[in-house]
């Protein structure tokens, strides 16, 4: 019987992750999340009473903490997702973000290589720890250039990214100095059901059904790669569990589009849906200062897990946004009114 320590499980992608392997695996699933103001137990649903599903609410800066819950769990795998993701809050105060993303990696990371060290062979041999990225780490991309690759260079814009950079080279020296047997994956950018609203997608969803203004910074040209979060689930069960030791994985979506014409889809979703009671949605469009440093395009090529593992992404970009609206509109019924 496997059990897996999931960091961040309450979280917008880690939730995905346990509702995804309480539905399809026999597995246990430890959830270890600090349950800051991003965390959500309700996005868990009916996993969140499973009894293969725990929780502990632990900080994964604390060694002591961890430690208890290595020695009492015993895992077969580290699925490392929590972290401090927001762009704009790691601007204006990035110290969270070292802390959580550089630091708490550094304290997990430490945590599973002694208890690893501690294992019989055969055991040792099947533990993994796996590393949940991003593709910030990469930078930016010209409107032309080919997609990242994993081997793309590293070239961190925010104090967001630079973190997540520093925490993918901390796994990889713990793979190279200690052996620990990790793998990484650097996804695009998650939309989906559950998500803070703090980010674009539910952000514009739900200023419009408040009919408040849709910010859109600069002229909404930046280009993201889009993968729906439930695609994203299955592919993290399946580099954990078919993934070459020691290698990266990008995951992305193959739905590349500007920020305006996101939005101009969610105003023309809204508008089949949940119309107002004249004109568009569109008419809440404002145009806001563009972020210090932001990225112009990411995109993603996805060839390598889909070729050595069999994975790619099942959601279009159309029928994902369209799930994510009706969710959304579901779930934000009292805020629904007829906006002039």
């Amino acid at each position: 019987m496997v059990t897996l320590f999931v960091t961040g499980g309450a979280g917008f992608i880690g939730s995905a992750v346990i509702r995804y392997l309480i539905e399809h695996t026999d597995w246990h699933v430890i959830n270890i999340d600090k349950l800051t103001y991003a965390a959500n137990l309700d996005a868990l649903g009916s996993a969140r009473e499973n009894e293969r599903c725990h929780l502990a609410q632990v900080d994964i800066c604390d060694p002591l903490a961890l430690q208890t819950l290595f020695a009492k769990y015993q895992p077969n795998a580290v699925m490392h997702l929590a972290a401090e993701s927001h762009v704009d809050r790691s601007i204006s105060g990035p110290a969270d973000f070292i802390a959580s993303n550089i630091v708490g990696t550094y304290t997990l990371l430490e945590a599973s290589r002694h208890y690893w060290q501690a294992l019989v062979d055969s055991e040792r041999t099947a533990f993994r720890f796996h590393h949940v990225s991003t593709d910030e780490v990469y930078g930016d991309l010209l409107p032309e250039a080919p997609a990242f690759t994993e081997t793309t260079p590293y070239a961190p814009s925010s104090p967001y990214s630079a973190s997540k950079a520093s925490s993918d080279h901390l796994v990889r020296a713990w793979h190279r100095t200690y052996d620990l047997p990790v793998v990484v994956t650097n996804c695009s950018n998650n939309y989906g059901p559950w998500q803070h609203q703090e980010k674009l997608i539910p952000l514009m969803i739900s200023q419009a059904l408040a009919g408040k203004p849709l910010p859109v910074y600069g002229n909404g040209q930046q280009r993201r790669d889009w993968l729906y979060v439930e695609d994203h689930a299955r592919a993290l069960h399946c580099v954990l569990t078919s993934g070459r030791v020691g290698e990266t994985y990008n995951i992305g979506g193959s739905n590349e589009h500007a920020n305006i014409d996101v939005v101009n889809e969610i105003c023309r979703l809204l508008d089949e849906l949940a119309p107002r009671n004249s004109g568009s949605y569109t008419e809440q469009i404002a145009f806001v200062t563009d972020r210090p440093g932001h990225d112009l395009r990411y995109a993603i090529d996805h060839q390598k897990i889909t070729h050595e593992l069999g994975w790619r992404p099942q959601e279009s970009f159309s029928s994902g946004l369209r799930k994510t609206v009706e969710w959304a509109l579901n779930q934000h019924k009292p805020l629904q009114r007829d906006v002039n």
